[in-house]
């Protein structure tokens, strides 16, 4: 026998069953009940934002660094509505996120705030579990959670609002997940595969997100083939320290790694999509066979076709492949012997055109990679600067570093900043942003920040303009000031936020925040003035 509960408290409890400790999201009320009982009753920790989309960014960047399911809650229509580009970016970037949204009475289709939420959330990407009935709750909780690891998407619950006062029996259902589906490369096509690489001359791994797991295997099958190591920007930071690491392939590649790859005769890519930006278009993979691995199909033959395509787990793959080179007694390539990882890894600073009270971009860039802490998780926002922040500024491995880079928007960062914040409370979190992205989307967020005591680093590259728009009325020799704004004090609105900033306009400038930042006591923001004409451009 089941104990007998409303459905807002069965909703809360078979939440805290499925072991979720910290719940994002904004009340309502088709909501505000099952937060109250998930918090008081359960003793989860609720973290009100303030917008309806910083909950699902936060849930999803929780989920990025803790390796759980992130879990948000909003309730129904306009807030749900309001979920919509961070439903759409969690789910290009495969989180694993459940979000429990309210919907108005299934009596009442004159109400105010309907919509079809089903179909709002089919046109994000994410998926929809619909709570049936009072007394199927248990379950529909299960299944969206079940579905969100399984699919490695956003699941939207949908939980009518006129069926919590409802009393339902309750009785605990997990459904048990397998986690790590690890299918095993076999076959003719493994064969050529091997053969492939086997032949190789300049042979190079690649290494994007689905790969993150196998780094000692992909280490190993490197060393073995004597061939250097890459990876995608979502993986960045995996090869860390490596002797032969290259770091970022395709058009975020340093111009001697760029001409490496070129003159590379076999890629062996694993858990990468192979998109425009890595393959810079497909530039990069031509006169070269190319090797995909990858346990999702759907991720093979998106971008480019492949000589050999495998469809199975990355580690266990790289395992086999060093299997059979060993027992072929194939010798490794030689490849890396020729190589000066210092040079292939080194970006080119460029001249500082900046005019009178701007700081350098670039050289600000290089200082901050020194000066912040080393332990960091690094999020960064869209926009004209995020190319040189991921090229010069490092992060400690691929789950430290979040990217708003899966639907080219822009005001995403500090939500998501807070989210990686509350998954590592002993790590600082460092966010780069752009002006025109941190009022959008951070400005709103940075006294939650402040209000739970995230150790947060705001970087804020302010060109007082929207700089990729600025350089397309430039280059066409057109008058750029529809792009430029003047914006309020990013400094004094962090101190009046309740946190702390300083503006920046030279690097002796810069040298003292630095100083200032060491002692911080809350979220403190830098606001570094570059010249709009002077910022780089974007390299992708």
């Amino acid at each position: 026998m089941g104990q007998h509960l409303n459905v807002y408290q069965s909703i809360a409890r078979a939440t805290h069953e499925h072991g979720v400790e910290t719940m994002f999201g904004l009340m309502g009320d088709a909501n505000l009940f099952m937060v109250d009982s998930f918090v008081r009753e359960f003793g989860g920790r609720f973290v009100p934002a303030a917008h309806e989309g910083s909950s699902v960014l936060m849930a999803l960047a929780y989920a990025h660094v803790s390796g759980k399911v992130g879990v948000a809650t909003v309730t129904h229509g306009p807030a749900l509505t309001n979920c919509v580009t961070a439903l759409t970016e969690a789910a290009r970037g495969h989180m694993p996120v459940v979000v429990l949204a309210g919907d108005t009475p299934v009596d009442n289709p004159r109400h105010l705030q309907s919509i079809d939420q089903r179909e709002l959330v089919k046109a994000t990407g994410a998926g929809f579990e619909q709570l049936r009935t009072p007394e199927t709750v248990v379950m529909d909780v299960a299944r969206a959670f079940y579905r969100a690891q399984v699919e490695r998407r956003p699941i939207v619950l949908n939980m009518p609002a006129d069926f919590m006062w409802q009393e339902v029996s309750h009785a605990p259902h997990v459904l048990d997940v397998f986690t790590a589906p690890g299918g095993v490369a076999q076959g003719d096509i493994l064969d050529q595969a091997i053969g492939m690489i086997a032949s190789a001359r300049r042979p190079l791994i690649l290494a994007g997100a689905g790969a993150v797991d196998a780094r000692e295997q992909l280490i190993k099958l490197a060393d073995r083939l004597e061939a250097p190591l890459a990876t995608t920007l979502k993986a960045k930071g995996l090869f860390n320290d490596h002797p032969y690491n290259i770091d970022i392939f395709g058009t975020l590649s340093t111009p001697a790694a760029y001409d490496l790859i070129a003159q590379s005769d076999c890629i062996v890519c694993f858990g990468t999509a192979l998109h425009d930006f890595t393959t810079d278009r497909g530039k990069l993979m031509k006169n070269k066979r190319i090797v995909q691995i990858d346990v999702e199909s759907t991720a093979i033959g998106g971008g480019l076709h492949p000589d050999a395509a495998l469809v199975a787990d990355a580690g266990l793959t790289a395992e086999t492949i060093l299997y059979w080179l060993d027992e072929a007694e194939v010798p490794p390539s030689g490849f890396t012997r020729e190589l000066d990882t210092a040079t292939l890894t080194a970006h080119p600073t460029g001249a500082d055109k900046s005019g009178e009270g701007f700081v350098n971009y670039v050289q600000a860039l290089e200082t901050l990679e020194a000066a912040l802490p080393q332990d960091r998780i690094l999020v960064t926002d869209g926009g004209r600067f995020m190319t040189e922040v991921w090229c010069r500024i490092s992060a400690p491995n691929p789950k430290s570093f979040v990217g708003t880079v899966n639907f080219g928007a822009i005001g995403l960062g500090l939500q998501e900043a807070i989210g990686a914040g509350l998954a590592a409370p002993d790590r600082p979190v460092v966010l780069f942003s752009g002006d025109g992205g941190f009022m959008m989307g951070g400005i709103n967020e940075f006294n939650t920040a402040v209000r739970l005591g995230i150790d947060l680093i705001v970087i804020v590259a302010n060109d007082s303009a929207y700089g990729a728009e600025h350089i397309q009325f430039i280059d066409r020799k057109m008058d750029p000031s529809l792009t430029e704004f003047h914006w309020p004090s990013f400094a004094e609105s962090a101190k009046s936020l309740g946190g702390d900033g300083v503006e920046v306009r030279s690097m002796a400038e810069l040298d003292a925040a630095l100083v200032a930042l060491k002692d911080r006591k809350g979220p403190f923001l830098i606001d570094l003035r570059l010249d709009p004409h002077d910022v780089p451009r974007m390299r992708i």
